[in-house]
């Protein structure tokens, strides 16, 4: 594991797998760790340098009181840093969204791989509630992290009561509980 410091001075942890080829950044979702990701990250690792991180406010990263998207694009552009740019991004889910925004914004990436990006962009399902943003930060700021969490999953990802009711009886749910601080600004 290795730690890069971002511009507002937040610790970022990653890892390194594999020294061949250019540098691979994953960019995971909402709920997840490198921890999470590392089966994903091995299997490249013999044709790239992958570098398997844990976004701020999870695993072993730092974070900060008030989000802003452009903090995690310099955790992105910190990475790239460490390793030499450019880089090559697969963003999953939100972190697809952000992979892009870091695109953008600037950032040395030659290439990119965007894999269910979280995007309503049909009439498929409703959209968000207009205030589901304000609504999340209101639950995280009251400290009701499995509130924040079943809020997530239930508006913002459509999941149904049953299937939360399953995960909260596995090992993952207690990671993702500590994840829910970082979800208000994942979705909208």
């Amino acid at each position: 594991m290795f730690k890069v410091v971002s511009s507002d001075g937040t610790a970022i942890a990653g890892e390194r797998l594999g020294d061949a080829g250019p540098a691979l950044i994953l960019v995971g979702g909402t709920l997840m760790t490198r921890v999470r990701h590392a089966p994903l990250a091995s299997l490249p690792a013999g044709d790239f340098s992958v570098i398997n991180y844990d976004r701020r406010g999870r695993g072993d990263s730092g974070d900060s009181p008030v989000y802003d998207v452009q903090r995690e694009v310099d955790d992105l552009d910190a990475l790239i840093e460490r390793v030499g740019g450019p880089v090559l991004f697969f963003g999953m889910s939100s972190g697809a969204v952000l992979a892009l925004e870091a695109v953008a914004r600037g950032s040395a990436v030659s290439a990119l791989a965007l894999y269910e990006p979280p995007f309503i962009v049909d009439r498929a399902r409703p959209p968000l509630p207009g205030d589901y943003v304000d609504r999340m930060k209101t639950i995280v700021a009251r400290g009701e992290v499995t509130e924040a969490l079943i809020y997530f999953l239930t508006v913002g990802l459509a999941m149904p009561d049953e299937d939360i009711a399953r995960m909260r009886r596995t090992p993952v749910w207690a990671a993702w509980e500590a994840a829910a601080p970082t979800c208000p600004t994942t979705v909208s």
